[in-house]
Formats: structure tokens, C-alpha cells, sequence
């Protein structure tokens, strides 16, 4: 047994968004993400071939999808599905600390 912390071994420089694999079964795997001030790179879309469910656990987002004006905004807590292909992209996460995301892509 290998006991870990989700919130353990968060790097004090973040100079790009940190993607560490949790755990990978062979349908679906999950994914720590940890961002500060970060954001998909201008005119740039998530188009995943797979369905996501995310949730934040620490920290805030805008996510804004293909076609909306304004970024759904998500804080501690806060988890949305996102169906494959569903265009995507993160607008912000918040600049003062960590945003800690836990995404399941099946």
C-alpha cells in the first residue's frame, strides 16, 4: 500500500502548470493538476477525444467552452463533466496560490 496526499510535494515555483498522473486503470486515469496564474495559451482549445470530469479542490478557474462569452468559474468544490470533444480552454486560475485540479478522463 502506497498512502500519498493530493495536497503533498506541491513545487514552491509553479513556472508551468504541473500534470502528474494519480493513477491509470485501463479505461480511465486520473490526473493531479496544479496551476497559479496560469491559462490555456491565446486563440488554443481543449478538443479531447474522451469525456473529463474535473473537480477543484483548492484554489479558482475560468473554464470558457467553444461558443459561451463568459467562463464558468469554479471554486473549492466546485466539478463539472465535460462530454468529449466539448471545446475547452481555461481562462484563469487564481495568481496568489495554488489552484489544485483532479481530473478523471474515461
Amino acid at each position: 500500500m502506497n498512502l500519498k496526499n493530493i495536497f503533498e510535494n506541491i513545487p514552491e515555483q509553479i513556472p508551468e502548470e504541473v500534470l502528474e498522473e494519480v493513477f491509470r486503470a485501463e479505461h480511465f486515469r486520473i490526473e493531479r493538476i496544479i496551476s497559479r496564474g496560469h491559462s490555456t495559451g491565446n486563440g488554443e482549445w481543449y478538443d479531447q477525444g474522451h469525456d473529463e470530469w474535473m473537480i477543484v479542490l483548492r484554489g479558482s478557474a475560468g473554464l470558457l467552452f467553444e461558443g459561451d462569452h463568459t467562463a464558468v468559474m469554479l471554486k473549492p468544490g466546485d466539478y463539472i463533466n465535460i462530454p468529449a470533444h466539448r471545446k475547452h480552454r481555461v481562462e484563469w486560475t487564481d495568481p496568489r496560490e495554488e489552484t489544485v485540479w483532479l481530473a478523471i478522463h474515461y
